[in-house]
């Protein structure tokens, strides 16, 4: 069986804004859990781009890649991921070959297809719905990298991103971007925490369509996990209740902040709220760190994943830090 002591473990920063707490605050919180991921060992920090939700505060993303690379020295500082149909290609490009620039060696690129938002907001970020259909990705992928050499004969240079390219890494929740990722030969990182029953089909759809590139010589897989890890299987489960409401409430058309465990439990469950719950959790891995290990274990049994990207949704900042100190002592 493969061993969680054997894998690489990173982090999935989504930047939970809590009820009750103030998008400033959530921000140091994200500085903080960067610091202490870097000290427990894990191998890369990864923020996500989502916007117009009131539970995340992460929407600026290469801001706050750039405020978390500063703020800490070892660990690999990236985007999980910046959905690429939300801004022009030439952008990005300056952005993070300025953030390699000051940071060389240490920052991702993950790039995403979907706009990570509504279809209003999606809009207003481009100002057109032009470049939001999947078809129009591939090309602006290859824009995109494009801008990190050089090129003569190009009218327009992402000067500050020439010579200074961060590994691109391509995310996905299906099939799509699982066999673009083989196909150029580029690490792949799939959505596992919220697209389960994809995952075992993405994989090997990736695996068979994986031709060899300058970037990598055999197929590289990393999965994102909900994971919440506590002393007990009983606590867990009870820091895991606005997890599963946050869900609810986004899929009902209104989200919300990340409510606390007790707004969670007091919340008036319909039978249909608690089967889809069933269904969405089923994929999450809480409980103690015996129940943590064994599940993560089997996931990689399962799926023969290289890395595990571990993002944890807890309404209070020290569970969370809690929850990622026992996870590490788990993989020593």
């Amino acid at each position: 069986m493969t061993s969680l002591a054997d894998t690489t473990l990173s982090v999935l920063d989504l930047a939970p804004v809590a009820s009750g707490a103030a998008a400033s605050s959530t921000l140091r919180d994200t500085i903080d859990l960067a610091r202490q991921a870097e000290r427990l060992g894990y191998h890369r920090y990864w923020l996500a781009e989502h916007h117009n939700m009131p539970g995340i505060a992460s929407s600026a993303t290469a801001v706050l890649i750039g405020q978390v690379a500063n703020a800490t020295e070892r660990i690999r500082v990236g985007s999980g991921g910046v959905m690429l149909p939300n801004h022009a290609p030439l952008v990005v490009a300056e952005q993070f070959g300025t953030l390699e620039a000051f940071h060389p060696g240490r920052i991702d690129l993950g790039i995403g297809r979907a706009p990570g938002t509504d279809q209003r907001t999606a809009v207003a970020l481009r100002g057109s719905a032009a470049a939001l259909a999947a078809r129009e990705f591939p090309q602006q992928l290859t824009e995109l990298m494009s801008y990190f050499e050089h090129d003569a004969e190009r009218a327009v240079n992402a000067v500050v991103a020439e010579g200074n390219g961060p590994p691109v890494w391509l995310l996905g929740s299906s099939g799509f971007s699982a066999q673009l990722a083989g196909m150029l030969g580029l690490p792949f990182s799939f959505a596992h925490h919220f697209s389960a029953q994809n995952t075992l089909p993405a994989a090997r759809i990736y695996r068979e369509a994986f031709q060899p590139s300058a970037v990598l010589d055999e197929p590289y897989l990393m999965l994102g996990t909900a994971v919440i890890c506590a002393e007990t299987d009983e606590h867990a489960r009870w820091l895991a209740g606005p997890s599963g409401l946050t869900f609810l409430s986004l899929r009902h058309g209104k989200p919300i902040p990340l409510p606390s465990p007790e707004e969670s439990a007091a919340y008036e469950y319909t039978d249909l709220d608690r089967q889809v719950l069933q269904e969405r959790m089923a994929s999450n891995i809480v409980g103690s760190p015996e129940t943590v290990r064994k599940g993560l274990e089997d996931l990689l049994e399962d799926t023969g994943a290289d890395e595990l990207m571990i993002t944890t949704m807890v309404h209070d900042h020290a569970d969370r830090v809690r929850s990622y100190e026992l996870l590490a002592d788990l993989a020593r």
